[in-house]
C-alpha cells in the first residue's frame, strides 16, 4: 500500500457514507414505537428488539456527530432526535441513572447497574444539543456527567456482585472512556473539571493499569494498583488497551503534550505486537498476562472494534509521531480488517469472527454491537487521512 492519503480517505469516507450509514438508516429505526433496534441478522432484518440503553445512546451520538462534523443533513438530525426523544422518555430511573437494557416499547428490564450506559447518554446527549441546539439535552448531558463524576469510586453502587472487602479491584475502562468522554463533552463542562478529570484519567491508566516491567496494561487490578494473581487481575483486552491509548493521544494533542503522545504510541504498539495473531492474523480478544488459559472462551475470536479502534489508533499515532511502524502497522492491520469484515453481499459489517477469519456470527448488529465502532472508525479514520494529505500538501 503506497502512501496515496486522500485515495485511501476516500476508501472509508464511500464505506461510511455509502455503505454503512444507509444500512442503520434502512433497518434500524424503530418507527412505531421509538428508538432503534439494534438486533439485526446479516440482511438487515429483525431477530429481536429490546433496546440496549448504550446502543440506543451511541446511535444518537452517530447521527448527531455525522451532522456536526461532516453535513448538516436534515435526515441525519431526525434520525438522531428519534433516538434522543425515546430516550429522554424512557432511559433514566427517577434519581437520574441510566438502565441498562429496555422493552421495546421503552419499560425498563434492567435495574441501573452499568455506568457505561450514563458515559454513552452523556456523549449522546451532549452530541446532539450541538446539532440540534437543543438546551434540555444540554441539560441532560451535564447532569448525567456529573453523575458519572459522582459514581467513579464506586460505579456499581448497590448492584455491585461482589462481598464487600473481598479482592476489590477496579476497572480500566473507567478512566479510559472517561477521557474520551471528557473531551467529547467540549464547552458544556468547566474547563477546571476538564482538566482536573484528564489529570486523573491518565494518571490511573499509568500508574495503575500498566505494568511498567512487562508493558501490559492490565483490565483489572486493586485500588492500588496492585496486580492480583487471579482470572479477572490477568485479564488482559489488547482491543481496549488500544482504544485506550487512542483516547490519551487525543489528550495529547488537546494538550500540546508530546511527551503523552510518544508514551501512549509506545504502549500502544507493544500491546499490538503482543496481541496480533501470528499465525492466522489479526488481534486476538483476550489473553493471560501470565500466558495461563484465558478464562473467556472466545479469547482467539477476532472482533470488529478491536480492529477498527486500532486502525484509528495507529493513523493518529502515525500522524502525531511520523514513526514508520505505526503506518507499517497500519498497512498490516487494514489489509486484514478489509479482507474479513466488510459484506459485500449485504453492506455493513460482519462483528464476529473465529481465530482462523471466517465469520462466526453473521449478525450486524445486537446486544453488543450497534451503530458506533464501525461508523466511528470509518470517520475517523478517513478524517486522520484527510489531515495526512493536508500536511503533505503544506509541506515545502
Amino acid at each position: 500500500m503506497n502512501r496515496d492519503y486522500l485515495r485511501l480517505a476516500g476508501v472509508y469516507r464511500r464505506a461510511l457514507l455509502e455503505d454503512v450509514i444507509p444500512f442503520w438508516m434502512k433497518h434500524s429505526p424503530d418507527r412505531e414505537l421509538g428508538g432503534y433496534f439494534t438486533c439485526l441478522a446479516r440482511d438487515g432484518a429483525v431477530y429481536d428488539t429490546d433496546k440496549f440503553v448504550w446502543l440506543q445512546a451511541r446511535q444518537v451520538w452517530t447521527f448527531s456527530m455525522l451532522c456536526n462534523r461532516v453535513e448538516r443533513r436534515s435526515d441525519w438530525l431526525e434520525l438522531a432526535r428519534h433516538g434522543a426523544n425515546f430516550l429522554a422518555r424512557h432511559g433514566r430511573d427517577a434519581d437520574g441513572n441510566w438502565h441498562f437494557s429496555l422493552a421495546r416499547d421503552g419499560r425498563p428490564l434492567t435495574q441501573p447497574h452499568s455506568l457505561f450506559s450514563d458515559c454513552f447518554a452523556a456523549m449522546a446527549f451532549a452530541q446532539f444539543s450541538l446539532a440540534a441546539g437543543d438546551e434540555p439535552a444540554e441539560g441532560i448531558a451535564d447532569r448525567t456527567y456529573r453523575n458519572i463524576l459522582a459514581r467513579w469510586d464506586n460505579p456499581k453502587g448497590r448492584f455491585a456482585k461482589a462481598v464487600p472487602g473481598a479482592r476489590p479491584m477496579i476497572s480500566l475502562a473507567m478512566p479510559m472512556i472517561l477521557a474520551n468522554l471528557t473531551l467529547e463533552m467540549g464547552g458544556l463542562i468547566d474547563p477546571e473539571t476538564r482538566e482536573r478529570t484528564l489529570d486523573r484519567c491518565v494518571h490511573e491508566v499509568f500508574a495503575r493499569f500498566l505494568d511498567e516491567r512487562t508493558q501490559v496494561l492490565h483490565e483489572h487490578v486493586a485500588p492500588d494498583g496492585g496486580k492480583l494473581d487471579c482470572f479477572e487481575g490477568r485479564l488482559l483486552n489488547p482491543g481496549h488497551g488500544i482504544e485506550a491509548m487512542w483516547f490519551l493521544l487525543d489528550v495529547a494533542e488537546a494538550r500540546h503534550d508530546p511527551a503523552l503522545a510518544e508514551r501512549s504510541v509506545e504502549l500502544a504498539l507493544r500491546i499490538l505486537e503482543r496481541g496480533w495473531d501470528g499465525e492466522h492474523g489479526g488481534i486476538f480478544y483476550f489473553q493471560d498476562a501470565h500466558g495461563h488459559p484465558p478464562q473467556q472462551l472466545e479469547w482467539d475470536q477476532k472482533l470488529w472494534w478491536v480492529h477498527l479502534e486500532t486502525l484509528v489508533a495507529l493513523l493518529k499515532a502515525f500522524r502525531l509521531t511520523g514513526r514508520a511502524d505505526c503506518w507499517t502497522w497500519f498497512e498490516r492491520v487494514h489489509e486484514y480488517t478489509w479482507a474479513h469484515f466488510p459484506d459485500p453481499a449485504f453492506g455493513e459489517w460482519f462483528g464476529y469472527l473465529n481465530r482462523r477469519g471466517e465469520v462466526l456470527l453473521p449478525l450486524k448488529g445486537g446486544k453488543w454491537k450497534g451503530c458506533f465502532h464501525v461508523p466511528r472508525g470509518l470517520y475517523l479514520c478517513f478524517r486522520e487521512l484527510e489531515k495526512l494529505q493536508s500536511t503533505v500538501a503544506t509541506t515545502p
